[in-house]
């Protein structure tokens, strides 16, 4: 019994987890990408099933721009998380002032889902240029592969692929290359990192120096 005890808790500590993704890719992997306030916080069940008794945490935001998700939503009242944070729920400010940049899916229901595998940061943190990308830089690329790299040799194996060397270089994964650069695709398929405004193609680093 304490075996399958521990072993049920086991699975609960592990339920959460994240594949480290460059933020473009995590921006490229979203339905939905806004900057908001967070309003309030209710919890409420996650389900209209009776015998289902997980929560869900309900935050009421104000929109302040919407970056993808046109087509689908023209305004977001609402986002939905686990009250777990081992189902990874996310856990913000529910003090209209924070201001935050949140990434997430769309449910069948027209519900917006946000858990913590999702890019959700504050504003204020992100940097200048992660903020120019969220307008058309990191869309343009999201038909490049984003490759992390642990360890050496590491190399592309596809000319649409770029090398995330953060962990490589600095031992951190969100380190100058995530906060920077944007990786971007040319008019001959082929991706590379980018830096700085409307991306000539003399502007284009060599992919593997980022």
């Amino acid at each position: 019994m304490l075996l399958l005890l521990t072993h049920r808790i086991q699975e609960l500590v592990e339920a959460c987890s994240c594949a480290p993704a460059h933020p473009q890719q995590l921006i490229c992997d979203s339905a939905l990408v806004i900057r908001a306030k967070i309003s309030s916080e209710k919890v409420v069940p996650a389900s209209d099933d009776p015998l289902d008794t997980h929560k869900m945490i309900r935050y009421e935001i104000k929109q302040i721009k919407m970056f993808k998700g046109f087509e689908k939503l023209k305004d977001v009242q609402y986002v939905y998380t686990p009250f777990d944070s081992s189902l990874c729920g996310v856990k913000l400010e529910a003090n209209n002032k924070k201001q935050y940049l949140l990434t997430g899916q769309i449910l069948k229901d027209g519900k917006v889902f946000i858990h913590l595998c999702n890019y959700i940061e504050p504003w204020d943190d992100l940097s200048l240029s992660q903020k120019k990308s969220l307008n058309q830089r990191y869309q343009m690329g999201c038909g490049c592969k984003i490759t992390t790299c642990y360890m050496v040799p590491c190399s592309i194996t596809a000319p649409n692929e770029c090398l995330w060397t953060d962990w490589l270089i600095e031992r951190k994964l969100y380190g100058h290359q995530a906060k920077h650069y944007a990786c971007i695709k040319r008019s001959d398929g082929t991706c590379s990192w980018y830096r700085g405004g409307p991306p000539p193609e003399k502007e284009f680093i060599d992919i593997s120096e980022p």
